[in-house]
């Protein structure tokens, strides 16, 4: 079993437990308000028997996820007789328990599902909204008339908790597309919170960079910390029997108890009352939040068209506005598609890969937000004529970012124009799990969920055993372009613009690939990039997640990995005038292959974040990463 490493990604940390780190600890158990945490001799595992692994070959149907407890909870649905996305909502609340601070009920998400039997792709959007109450300078501090700073003290309040989605989004997808109660696919996680989970040093980790924020508020450091304010130690036991007993609650009442019944009271009481530990040294001020019982009641997680276009022959299916994943990574594809990158050399295959990013980038900051209240033209985003125009920007050199937004409305011009001057943005979502999902019957679900930082806004919500997310940091706080206007700017009821991309492609109406990665904005370039290799460089699944991986977010250096500036940085330094930054690692995808005979190849990371865990029900090989 491996230790975890910790990896900072743009300003903030993005791991995911998944690895297991088995220890002899010795100290006394220590019994908490909310959680125990309780010592193990000997060697420690999570699961029932065995270590995570990357890849799994087999028929039945398929999950992969960043934990092997929460892959198994899937797999124990599969087996039950569930479905896709029975095994979806199962995995994913099982990630509340053992990945609290990077998923959970408190926040929100997006899921992409592919209907066997009526032959399409729906999408479901459960992000989180703002409170009726939000104004558009909601972040403005009045004194000085600048931005909130960033972190922590915006991070840190009730003003940055939106409505939470991610529990509306599982009970309307069961009733809608499952074939299980919520009852009978949350009891795997239900019976793991109370259970308990094996704490890994990523775990540890980001409960140690956490603890000024919890001791902050008394829930939470009485919740995730020990009685003398430490971090478990690792090998550690930890329970969470307020979560069993809250998830034992929704299973009974449904969505009733969480938008408008006792849950609801009490998150709103929550955000508007920050359980603040007087005794705490937190030296910045918590404001309070402005969400209402009506905001909850009103809250809806409404299907919608994914976003498709065409690639080397086959349809990438993703989600739409208000998450900019599918229309960024689709104006990629397309701008990439007049590129014969499987015959160039890698070097200048790579550089036309990251001006592709970085021009969809320009685009996605100026044009992308909640289309409720904006107009978003998503048409001409993934029209492959704007496409066509926007590639005639690259060339052997790499443009100067920010570059300007193009006009995504037609006409369309043919000539190339000036790359210009533009704004740069950036999710800050970092806190974000995706899981993959594949039934016997055809189905599949992939499904990205967040609470924004790691974890959230620090705020639990007393005696329920979850965090608040502060998803509402999404917004930009602030108009990017003086000139322009911003489609991403507060306003009540409007969902922040989201990085998220679930995505799922289709080969002649039939499902060949399912992908996702957590990672902020750098998750668009995550997927981008293992589309590209997959279908480009000819590379299989697994190899094209375990590839190194580069990020251009329109910023003035491309974010790279170690291995792929050693390999790559060089030629497009000196050849391309490319520049880098670099980052221990981007991302940490799931995905599933579609093989012949009904077999399926499901694939999670082998390193990052400690690896994933990737399962199937009958299993045909195992093993490592081929």
């Amino acid at each position: 079993m491996r230790a975890k490493r910790g990896s900072p990604v743009i300003g903030a940390s993005l791991r995911s437990r998944a690895g297991r780190v088995g220890a002899s600890v010795l100290l006394c158990c220590t019994l908490l308000s909310g959680m125990v945490v309780q010592p193990l001799t000997g060697r420690a595992k999570a699961g029932r028997g065995h270590a995570s692994q990357a890849l799994a070959i087999g028929t039945g149907g398929a999950v992969t996820s960043v934990d092997a407890d929460a892959s198994r909870a899937g797999i124990k649905i599969l087996k039950r007789g569930g479905n896709a996305v029975d095994a979806a909502v199962a995995t994913a609340a099982a990630l509340g328990v053992t990945e609290p601070y990077v998923a959970g009920i408190g926040g929100g998400g997006f899921m992409v599902v592919y209907l066997k039997r009526q032959h399409k792709v729906i999408a479901i959007n459960g992000r989180e909204t703002a409170p009726q109450a939000m104004r558009r300078n909601a972040f403005i501090d009045p004194h000085t008339g600048e931005p909130i700073p960033f972190y922590p003290q915006r991070v840190t309040t009730g003003l940055a908790v939106g409505v939470p989605g991610t529990f509306l989004t599982w009970q309307q997808a069961l009733k809608r597309y499952g074939t299980m109660s919520l009852r009978q696919v949350l009891q795997p996680a239900t019976q793991l919170a109370r259970r308990g989970f094996i704490v890994d040093a990523t775990y540890r980790e980001q409960t140690q960079e956490n603890i000024p924020r919890f001791k902050a508020f008394t829930p939470t450091r009485a919740l995730y910390l020990t009685r003398n304010g430490r971090a478990p130690a690792i090998g550690s036991r930890v329970r969470n029997p307020d979560l069993a007993n809250t998830y034992r609650t929704l299973a009974r009442h449904g969505a009733s108890t969480f938008y408008g019944g006792a849950i609801g009271k009490a998150i709103v009481h929550t955000v508007k009352h920050p359980p603040l530990d007087r005794s705490s040294s937190w030296p910045y001020k918590v404001i309070p939040g402005l969400m209402t019982l009506r905001d909850l009641r009103a809250y809806t997680a409404p299907s919608r068209t994914p976003t498709r276009v065409g690639y080397r022959g086959v349809n990438v299916y993703g989600m739409p506005p208000p998450s900019s994943g599918g229309s960024t990574i689709g104006e990629a594809l397309n701008i990439l598609e007049g590129f014969p990158l499987s015959r160039e050399k890698r070097a200048r295959a790579l550089h036309q890969y990251i001006e592709a990013s970085r021009l969809s980038f320009a685009d996605r900051n100026r044009y992308v937000g909640d289309p409720t209240y904006v107009n978003v033209p998503l048409a001409g985003l993934l029209n492959q004529r704007y496409a066509n125009q926007r590639r005639c920007l690259i060339g052997d050199r790499a443009l100067t970012s920010p570059v300007a937004p193009g006009n995504p409305r037609p006409p369309y011009s043919r000539s190339c124009g000036s790359a210009g001057r533009g704004a740069t943005a950036q999710d800050r979502e970092v806190s974000t799990n995706h899981v993959t999902t594949a039934d016997r019957f055809g189905n599949v679900v992939s499904y990205t969920t967040t609470i924004e930082q790691i974890a959230g806004s620090a705020i639990t919500v007393p005696g329920r055993g979850f965090l608040l997310n502060n998803e509402l940091t999404d917004f930009d706080p602030e108009r990017l372009y003086p000139d322009q206007p911003d489609p991403n700017l507060p306003a009540g009821g409007k969902r922040p613009r989201s990085s998220m991309s679930p995505t799922i492609v289709l080969r002649d109406g039939r499902p060949v690939l399912a992908l996702g990665s957590p990672g902020g904005a750098t998750i668009i370039t995550t997927v981008l990039q293992i589309l590209v290799n997959y279908y480009d460089f000819g590379m299989t699944l697994p190899r094209a997640v375990a590839a190194p991986r580069a990020s251009q977010l329109d910023s003035p250096t491309t974010y790279a990995e170690p291995s792929f500036i050693s390999t790559y940085g060089g030629v497009l330094t000196h050849k391309y005038g490319q520049s880098f930054t670099s980052i221990p690692e981007l991302g940490a995808a799931t995905g599933i292959r579609f093989l012949p005979g009904g077999r399926m190849k499901a694939v999670a990371e082998p390193v990052r974040r400690g690896g994933g865990d990737a399962e199937v029900v009958k299993p045909l090989h195992r093993g490592k990463h081929h």
